[in-house]
């Protein structure tokens, strides 16, 4: 076994008329379908989109770190 680790890290967005933390939990869980070995996220930015002068989505821009196999 190596005594490192190699990461990636991407960017993704995403969203949800409930509030940021369900944003967050609705990105990381569509990212988990088609990358292994998550191993963190950090907020980027947090925005939200404005229907009718209310509220209509929050929208929160995440970047996933991902250890790559085998590294």
């Amino acid at each position: 076994m190596s005594d490192h680790h190699t990461y990636k890290k991407i960017e993704v967005v995403g969203s949800s008329p409930k509030g940021t933390d369900d944003a967050i939990r609705n990105a990381l869980a569509e990212c988990s379908k088609s990358l292994k070995n998550i191993d963190w996220f950090e907020v980027i930015e947090t925005r939200g989109h404005v229907v009718n002068g209310e509220i209509g989505h929050f929208q929160v821009t995440l970047k996933v770190g991902f250890k790559l196999e085998h590294s």
